[in-house]
């Protein structure tokens, strides 16, 4: 794909990738979800959730791109958008490698910018990353009520294991499995991770279910946000999981 001198209004269903956009180009954004919280203030359309973003909404709004991921966005939704007449450009990230490329694609081929400043100040930042030692092995908790936690494939996991964190369902059929707290409690774990996204975790909410087991509280938008968090992500997640030791 060649880069793009047309894109005038993008609707971003997509919170990491609105805040991507935001902090390159702002006044591109005519629609976000209602789940786009960074950067605060945003003026932007709300046009409904991740999982339910209202398609009729969208297309009145006559944006020249739409940004979604095919995890966070549903297939019929973006259907939709599509015959509306609507070009729909989807992403895909599971890992660190991807969230960069598609990162560039997005702002640079998508929207037609320049490469912006803070996409290479995170590649910096995670190139310096080293693997704590010895490797730490985790059960990472996504919700509560059923429980659900980290499976096969996921950004979040690839983050953690750059980190020395080895999260003990990665190689479980489902990307984001259902088990029942007995089996996560029995499964030997050296740390419990309990994010503050798309669960709220707090310290109040979620350690005492695993008893004994150091527990790390850390950032949601640090662990599963690909965007200009990225630069900041290594440091607070690092911070974050040696304060649960």
């Amino acid at each position: 794909m060649s880069p793009r001198t047309s894109v005038r209004r993008v609707v971003s269903l997509v919170p990491s990738l609105t805040e991507a956009v935001a902090a390159t180009a702002p006044e591109l954004l005519v629609g976000v979800t209602d789940w786009c919280t960074h950067p605060p203030g945003l003026a932007a359309e709300r046009i409904g959730g991740t999982k339910n973003p209202g398609t009729a909404r969208i297309a009145a709004l006559a944006p020249d791109l739409v940004i979604a991921n095919e995890e966070e966005n549903r297939p019929s939704d973006l259907a939709a958008l599509r015959a509306a007449g609507l070009e729909v450009l989807v992403t895909e990230v599971r890992t660190l490698e991807q969230a960069f490329a598609e990162l560039e694609r997005v702002l640079v081929h998508g929207c037609g910018l320049g490469r912006p400043a803070w996409l290479a100040e995170a590649e910096s930042a995670w190139a310096d990353v080293r693997a704590a030692d010895p490797v730490r092995h985790a059960v990472v908790p996504v919700w509560r009520r059923p429980w659900m936690v980290l499976g096969r494939d996921t950004f979040a996991g690839d983050v953690l294991a750059r980190l020395g964190v080895r999260h003990l369902y990665s190689t479980h059929p489902e990307r984001y499995p259902r088990v029942p707290i007995q089996e996560l409690t029995a499964r030997n774990a050296d740390l419990v991770v309990l994010p503050d996204e798309p669960y709220r975790f707090t310290a109040e909410d979620g350690p005492e279910a695993f008893p004994g087991l150091p527990a790390a509280l850390v950032s949601g938008r640090h662990l599963t946000w690909y965007g200009p968090s990225l630069a900041e992500a290594p440091a607070a997640l690092t911070a974050a999981l040696a304060a649960a030791r």
